[in-house]
């Protein structure tokens, strides 16, 4: 893919309070503040650079700012992610980790591997993945506290309950608001209601996997399920034969494509299919529920590729 700009790439280490952008073979790096001010700053300076691509390490969204400000600029970005950029920092021998450092190695991985810029996204998909995120973490939070209903003393028992209510009432509200979202965005729509016709796949599903995988329908099943976190990896070496494994990926994809798998099993005559014939051949039930969860994730690419309703034959 041919880039925009001037052939140059650029890091940016992402914290709380600063911004580190570093030049590939360009000695030192210069520092900005992570608010509009320095963004904006940053943004000046990016422009007159104007570079092939800026590729910023993934922070847990202390990155939010400067990428999509990047994007409303012209840009090109990449957000990696950060177990990449650490791997490729140990390749290198490079074990020390300041700001500094962090930059430079960010920028390398950059101009070595040459990843792929991303598509801007409207202000209605961020706050969809915002309250498809959130929702997420009220129900991670919901479960530990229902766990602890068990255990915690009588004394304390109600508060947990009273907590338990609180939690799923702000996840009732938080569902209503996604669907209102949902209908808000034609194209999004669209995907979710071509996905929830899958046994099994509810609307938040449906929405939680098209705002979490923006590439579903544009990259292969190999690569799709390699972005959720769903493509085993060998271990072999010589004659020995290890465990496939699968590892890294998008948690909250998996999640949700867990449940409807298990439903799935019930409801819907491929899943059941599938993790029948796994069981078969003596596989354990975590093997046998991540093939399902694969198969399914590879019919939901197909399905918004082809804008093909689902249809079991």
């Amino acid at each position: 893919m041919t880039f925009k700009g001037n052939g140059c790439y650029a890091g940016l280490d992402v914290g709380k309070q600063w911004l580190d952008l570093a030049i590939h073979d360009v000695d030192g790096t210069r520092q900005f503040s992570n608010s509009p001010a320095g963004v904006k700053k940053l943004i000046i300076h990016l422009s007159r650079l104007d570079p092939a691509l800026v590729v910023v390490e993934a922070t847990g969204g202390y990155e939010q700012l400067i990428v999509q400000a990047m994007f409303s600029a012209g840009i090109p970005v990449h957000v990696a992610n950060p177990t990449r950029i650490r791997s490729y920092a140990r390749a290198k021998g490079v074990l020390a980790k300041t700001d500094t450092i962090d930059a430079v190695i960010i920028t390398e991985y950059g101009y070595m591997l040459n990843p792929e810029p991303q598509n801007a996204k409207s202000e209605e998909e961020i706050r969809l993945r915002s309250m498809i995120m959130r929702r997420e973490q009220l129900v991670e939070i919901r479960a530990a506290e229902s766990n602890r209903l068990h255990t915690v003393h009588l004394c304390m028992k109600s508060s947990v309950e009273d907590h338990l209510r609180w939690l799923s009432g702000q996840i009732e509200e938080l569902e209503v608001q996604i669907q209102a979202l949902i209908h808000a965005l034609p194209a999004v729509q669209a995907s979710v209601n071509l996905l929830k016709g899958i046994p099994g796949v509810g609307p938040i599903t449906a929405a939680t996997v098209q705002a979490a995988m923006p590439e579903l329908g544009q990259v292969n099943r190999q690569q799709i399920a390699a972005l959720a976190g769903l493509a085993p990896y060998n271990r072999d070496s010589g004659k020995k034969r290890g465990r496939r494994r699968i590892f890294g990926g998008r948690k909250s994809v998996r999640r949700v494509l867990y449940m409807a798998c298990i439903s799935g099993i019930r409801h819907s005559p491929v899943i059941r299919k599938m993790y029948e014939q796994k069981i078969a051949e003596g596989k354990p039930f975590k093997v046998a529920i991540t093939a399902c969860m694969r198969k399914l994730l590879v019919i939901m690419n197909a399905m918004v590729r082809d804008g093909t309703a689902w249809s079991y034959t």
